[in-house]
């Protein structure tokens, strides 16, 4: 082997490892230099965005050393004519100015883009596919939004207030609704019940939305029934119709019969279903936080925070375990009332699988000709039975169907009725249970006070509530329907009394606006079984029924039992706590402590205030003593031009410079920063 390659191979294998421990040791420094600058601005900067900014600053160093030492008359890169002290303090002070300017530099990536706001390096690489699609659908949408011109509407640039345009707005928004799919359909069909947020006509617009849609191919519905069950399809059924019965944008449901002759439907979640939700809902909140980062409006209402209440609903949807759950306490609620909910075949149910019994009916929207073949008399039956069932549920079980619109209550044959799809089941506190009872009871004894002083218990106050103007204006709707409209006109009692309480500025927790939703479309229903049903005699009846529940022998006894159980600690401790007052009083000990700042977030905050104010006095004062050295022209020279003077002047300009940074990101910094937080500190 000749001498020369074996010395040249040994040099290629040198450069290549001097290389290796270079970069090596580049990295370890960037690394270094990235955890000071993290712990300089005191926020949870991103690894990746740091360790960049590291490499920028420890690549400039040497330049930046250089061209100061040459600025500086010190000498030039080659030989030193300065002492070697000088040459290291100015090397030291090039090296804290290139830090100082890296830190600048993630302080403005930190507040034009937070931590978080964008995929880390990891996910570019392994989401890239997943992210395309949602990119993809996301510019879909948006594209839906502007042929429609609804983003003028929602960043509020459109300024026109006339009514014609408000329906137009309203009209737009259904058919972008639509054109958008399933789950903005079902987004908009729940914002059509928030009569509290949006105003009367996209109400009536959104409410005519339908989750209507063509049915799944047989082979991929038999592999979705199978996959739920576990095993195939003929061993759980004899028969399975291929046909469905009926087909939604999420399930459809077909007819079968158990082996043991049990008649029963199916239903069974679409295949592509979950995947389509969970895209779409992280588009749905995306949009969300670009609405409240954009209008002022949509702050107001709080955008982002209703469509994360959505899409849980939306997950807790598609669980089919959770309906099932809902089916058997609404089961519960309504024994005692010829109201029926099909039983569950327990054994064949799955998240994305429910088999029931079959129940042989119309929906009551398309019964009237069933509903025409009734008495006057059953029909009055019906309605007031299905009216005091739903009361009941609300004000004495707390568990009510939130969705009694016309196609979820069916007509059984046999002339009595039955509740269907129980994805949206309302529950409230005994607490809400009883206000509503006492609401009942204000209606039959025709009482405003009592009436206001419910509703105050159901609802948020607004902070300009105006008392007495809310109560004259509840008594005037009470008399008007009490005395004026007993026929049709009072089947809107509920729905009025929905609208004064919005009209007054109340927020409506999520569970008291399912509750009042649920009535409002009750009513509805109830015009369709017997227009001539009183509501308002119906609820009365009910009111005064809870009321001599409460107040009867059982009622009282069981009050102040629980009364009782309540005081119970306290009154075993009083006379501890009474002879250690007086004892307190006797000797001159007793004291009273007031904690003005005892709440966590009062706290948080005066800190905070307390750190700015702080950090940018010593920011202030160190920028105006820096000023100061390095005009003065008195002091020793440690170069040919600069004095000493000036050297402490710039290192002190170099610590105010940092505090204000630190300042400014102080001001800038909101709640995402929060160190506890992994995925934070983890992100791009």
């Amino acid at each position: 082997m000749d001498p020369s390659a074996g010395l040249q191979a040994l040099s290629g294998v040198g450069v290549v490892l001097g290389a290796v421990l270079a970069a090596g040791f580049l990295l370890l420094q960037a690394w270094i230099v990235a955890a000071i600058a993290r712990r300089v601005l005191g926020v949870p900067v991103g690894w990746p965005r740091s360790i960049l900014v590291g490499l920028a600053m420890s690549t400039v160093l040497s330049w930046a050393v250089q061209y100061l030492w040459v600025a500086a008359d010190i000498g030039d890169a080659t030989g030193l004519n300065a002492s070697p002290v000088v040459a290291v303090m100015f090397g030291l002070l090039a090296l804290l100015w290139i830090f100082a300017l890296g830190v600048a530099v993630l302080m403005v990536l930190e507040i034009a883009v937070p931590t978080g706001t964008v995929p880390s390096p990891l996910a570019l690489f392994t989401g890239w596919k997943t992210r395309r699609q949602r990119t993809g659908r996301y510019l879909q949408v948006m594209r839906i939004a502007v042929r429609h011109g609804l983003l003028a509407q929602v960043r509020g640039l459109d300024r026109r207030h006339r009514p014609a345009a408000e329906h137009a707005t309203a009209r737009e928004l259904r058919a972008a609704l639509e054109e958008a799919g399933v789950t903005f359909v079902k987004l908009g069909q729940m914002l059509s019940t928030r009569h509290d947020l949006l105003p009367a006509p996209f109400i009536r617009e959104l409410s005519r939305l339908q989750t209507n849609a063509q049915p799944e191919p047989w082979p991929s519905t038999l592999a979705a029934i199978e996959s739920s069950l576990g095993r195939p399809a003929g061993e759980a059924f004899a028969a399975l119709e291929e046909e469905p019965l009926a087909s939604a944008s999420v399930a459809q449901v077909h007819r079968a019969v158990l082996h043991g002759g049990e008649r029963v439907v199916v239903k069974v979640q679409r295949p592509s279903a979950v995947a389509q939700v969970t895209r779409d809902a992280g588009i749905i909140l995306q949009l969300a936080g670009w609405l409240e980062r954009s209008a002022p409006w949509a702050r107001q209402l709080g955008v982002a925070r209703l469509a994360e209440g959505f899409v849980d609903s939306l997950h807790e949807e598609l669980d089919y375990l959770v309906e099932a759950e809902n089916m058997r306490a609404v089961q519960r609620s309504l024994s005692g009332y010829e109201i029926t909910v099909p039983d569950l075949h327990e054994q064949w149910c799955s998240r994305r699988l429910l088999v029931m019994d079959e129940l042989r009916g119309t929906p009551v929207g398309n019964a009237a000709e069933a509903l025409g073949a009734l008495g006057p008399d059953a029909r009055a039956g019906l309605g007031s039975g299905l009216l005091r069932a739903t009361l009941h549920q609300i004000a004495s079980d707390g568990v009510f169907h939130a969705d009694l619109h016309p196609g979820n209550i069916l007509l059984l044959d046999s002339g009595t009725l039955a509740l269907l799809d129980f994805g949206s089941v309302g529950r409230l506190d005994p607490l809400s249970q009883q206000a509503l009872g006492l609401l009942l009871l204000a209606i039959d004894k025709n009482d405003n006070q009592l009436a206001t002083d419910a509703l105050l218990d159901l609802l948020d106050r607004p902070a300009d509530f105006d008392a007495r103007g809310f109560e004259r204006s509840l008594g005037q709707l009470m008399v008007r329907y009490r005395n004026g409209f007993a026929g049709r006109g009072g089947s809107e009692l509920f729905t009025s009394l929905f609208a004064l309480v919005i009209q007054h500025g109340f927020t409506v927790p999520q569970q008291i606006a399912a509750a009042f939703r649920a009535l409002a479309a009750l009513e509805g229903t109830l015009a369709l079984i017997d227009p001539a049903l009183d509501v308002v005699q119906a609820a009365r009846e009910e009111g005064r029924r809870i009321a001599g529940a409460a107040i009867g022998p059982g009622g009282w006894k069981e009050a102040l039992e629980t009364r009782a159980l309540h005081l119970l600690p306290a009154l075993s401790t009083l006379p501890r706590r009474v002879s250690k007052i007086t004892e307190d009083l006797e000797e001159g000990r007793l004291s009273v402590n007031v904690r003005v700042l005892a709440h966590a977030a009062d706290r948080g905050f005066l800190n905070r205030l307390v750190q700015q104010v702080v950090v940018a006095i010593l920011a202030g004062a160190a920028t105006l003593g820096a000023i100061v050295l390095i005009a003065t022209e008195t002091g020793p020279f440690l170069t040919d031009n600069i004095r000493t003077h000036a050297f402490f002047g710039y290192l002190l300009l170099f610590m105010g410079f940092i505090l204000a940074l630190r300042a400014v990101v102080l001001v800038f910094q909101r709640d995402r920063y929060d160190a506890s937080d992994p995925d934070r500190r983890a992100g791009g």
